[in-house]
């Protein structure tokens, strides 16, 4: 059962990114060394009993609790998915009904994206004060609200300074009860709907919208991404392209620390697949887009 006193971390999944995941609770589990638990929460997009049984399986601590649920029914009644343009999968809106979802009594969360590796104690980001604000996050590799390589493309209109920062949201310290007073899942699909054009990012986009001076910048160590060559990070993020590609073309020592903690999961004999199967997926992700939002 979860307790408050847990620390407790979200994230979201479909079947073809478990392997990321597997590899994501290996490095929490193995460099985590208070007497801390750790309450996690798998958000499934249809996953295969067989996936569940291989994730459990690869939890070996019993500081990890593993809470299993499902996409389709944590979205609350009276909300939906906006009609985006992208090609990212629906289950990139789940971190925004976080505060719906968790037992009652839980204030704060870590949100992680699947495709990370903690090399660090979670516990110690646990502990960081985010102060007044809604969420911590680690500013993006998109710089600034204004950049020309993505940021908020209508910030003008929007009465946004241009020189603010941009945070990503592949790593988010969230307190809940500010989220909920401050009506933030409801203001960011309110937003994106209104921004289609200008949200290639969606959820990103939105949030960065929607939390713009409200968000509390962290240690980038924090959320290190894989094409930077940055020695002794906290947590790898494979913000692009993955290392289950063969086509992946970023920090190769990342690469090899991936798939040391995969190799300690019922996915060990994992291989990289060739790059067609990531353009697949993403037309599988518009054409179930397409079909929820026809319905």
């Amino acid at each position: 059962m979860a307790s408050t006193d847990n620390i407790t971390i979200v994230t979201a999944t479909d079947n073809h990114y478990m392997v990321l995941l597997a590899a994501l609770i290996k490095s929490i589990e193995i460099n985590h060394t208070t007497e801390q638990y750790i309450d996690f929460y798998i958000v499934g997009d249809k996953l295969s009993k067989r996936n569940i049984n291989r994730l459990n399986a690869s939890v070996s601590s019993d500081k990890i609790i593993v809470h299993w649920l499902e996409m389709d029914k944590i979205i609350p009644e009276g909300m939906n998915l906006p009609k985006d343009k992208s090609s990212y999968p629906s289950n990139i809106y789940m971190r925004l009904f976080i505060p719906y979802f968790l037992p009652a009594g839980i204030d704060k969360i870590i949100y992680l994206d699947v495709d990370m590796i903690a090399l660090r104690d979670v516990s110690e980001l646990w502990t960081i004060d985010i102060g007044t604000n809604i969420v911590g996050a680690v500013q993006d590799l998109i710089k600034t609200v204004g950049d020309p390589q993505g940021g908020i493309g209508n910030y003008h209109e929007l009465g946004m300074d241009k020189n603010a920062k941009y945070f990503n949201t592949g790593l988010l310290i969230i307190d809940r009860k500010k989220w909920l007073d401050y009506g933030v899942t409801e203001k960011v699909l309110h937003c994106v709907e209104l921004n289609t054009n200008f949200a290639s990012l969606p959820d990103q986009y939105g949030l960065n919208v929607v939390l713009y001076k409200k968000w509390h910048e962290l240690n980038p160590l924090w959320n290190t991404y894989s094409s930077l060559p940055v020695k002794s990070p906290y947590i790898i993020h494979f913000f692009h392209r993955k290392p289950i590609y063969k086509t992946y073309d970023k920090n190769q020592e990342y690469k090899e620390i991936f798939y040391q903690f995969l190799g300690q999961t019922p996915w060990k004999d994992y291989k990289p697949v060739n790059e067609w199967k990531r353009y697949v997926k993403k037309l599988m992700n518009v054409i179930q887009k397409k079909l929820s939002f026809s319905r």
